[in-house]
């Protein structure tokens, strides 16, 4: 469906702008009058990271006139596979600073304002505010969730997208006109049962094609041209090419923005309405949780002890701990892997960051295995604390 316009247009454009924009202003769909709501208009990307690097690249070379960017991360080599707004010089240095960078080198007519904080239910409301438009680019629920829930509670449209390994999704989510995240997603996964692009990786051009749709989609928002995403999924496939898109009704039992809301103010602890861990995995971590050098240390004594690494193959292929043993964690919730393990072995588990690992404890410690372990940090505690000449991923 058609919406009208988010953002009335600047007064004018400067010979500097007309220029630097012609392309789009003989779009007879956008023209001056589009190009001026572009000026006019204050977006926010939540993330400078996979879907953020392209998103504000775009919006930036588009003609937005004020571009916000949250981010507290700093740039990891690990991140240039797919995060292109940073460069190789900027490993080390706050993403947002990196990001701003480059967007004033694309554009330096756009109003870069940094915000360089983790994005929290204490400061999300302020940020908010100040923008007609968020587009979201994170990477776990907790924070998509407050996403959503400051965004319908501000009365803001906000474009959404997320991205896995070969798989992308995205879509525009404005309450007034259709329906909300919550609508779509109720409820978060269980815990564990999604896994991380951190855990199953992503392409790296993914991040292009589903970031560039999220700045497809907030431009038409923003100039009211064309029929955005608002009410609709799209999910891309590319190892398939395809592209196929779902209707997404507003909920009107929803909690947030249905007919008897009963969230009217954000959750108090996002993070425990997501749940990193089942409960079932923090118990079984208490009094459990060893860090790298206690099992460095443990190694070095030569204790009874049998380390088992449950991440996939393709993980343990990039970095492991000497003397560890792969069993991959589906074979612990299938069960498949407990017949074979020894009884005469303190077992130690671990991971990439040890949340995997807490899940398979919990099933061990209701198999019996009352003293086994688990490595707090997993395999990333290790490079860092015991052996830094190994990778990190």
């Amino acid at each position: 469906m058609s919406l009208p316009p988010l953002v009335e247009p600047a007064a004018e454009l400067t010979v500097d702008e007309v220029r630097r924009y012609s392309r789009h202003l003989i779009i007879p769909d956008i023209g001056m009058a589009g190009q001026k709501r572009l000026k006019n208009a204050k977006v926010l990307c939540v993330g400078a990271g996979g879907l953020g690097s392209p998103a504000l690249m775009y919006l930036a070379a588009a003609g937005v006139g004020t571009l916000g960017i949250v981010d507290f991360d700093i740039v990891d080599e690990s991140n240039l596979q797919r995060q292109i707004i940073h460069g190789q010089s900027d490993v080390g240095r706050l993403k947002a600073e990196s990001a701003a960078a480059s967007v004033r080198e694309i554009n330096p007519l756009v109003n870069v304002v940094i915000h360089n904080v983790a994005l929290t239910n204490d400061n999300v409301m302020d940020i908010f505010a100040g923008y007609d438009l968020i587009v979201d680019g994170t990477d776990n629920f907790a924070t998509r969730y407050m996403v959503n829930d400051a965004a319908v509670l501000l009365g803001k449209p906000y474009v959404w997208g997320s991205i896995y390994r070969f798989d992308g999704q995205a879509s525009v989510f404005w309450a007034e006109h259709g329906p909300c995240y919550r609508c779509l997603y109720p409820e978060p996964p269980p815990p564990g049962m999604v896994p991380s692009c951190a855990e199953g990786g992503v392409l790296g051009v993914l991040c292009a094609s589903i970031g560039s749709i999220q700045v497809n989609e907030a431009i038409k928002v923003l100039t009211g041209v064309g029929d955005p995403l608002v009410g609709r999924l799209m999910i891309y496939d590319a190892l398939e090419m395809k592209y196929r898109d779902v209707r997404v009704r507003k909920d009107p039992e929803c909690v947030l923005c249905g007919k008897n809301p009963t969230v009217t103010q954000l959750l108090e602890d996002y993070e425990a309405f997501c749940g990193t861990i089942s409960d079932e995995a923090a118990q079984a971590a208490q009094g459990a949780t060893i860090t790298a050098a206690e099992l460095k240390q443990m190694q070095d004594q030569g204790e009874n002890i049998y380390l088992i690494d449950v991440r996939e193959q393709n993980e343990f292929e990039i970095v492991r701990i000497p003397g560890s043993v792969l069993i991959p964690k589906g074979e612990f919730l299938s069960g498949a892997a407990l017949a074979d393990l020894p009884q005469n072995k303190r077992i130690v588990l671990h991971c990439k960051s040890g949340a995997r690992s807490a899940e398979v404890l919990a099933v061990l410690k209701s198999a019996g295995f009352a003293d086994a372990v688990h490595v707090g940090g997993g395999v990333l505690s290790w490079v860092k604390t015991v052996d830094p000449s190994l990778p990190a991923y």
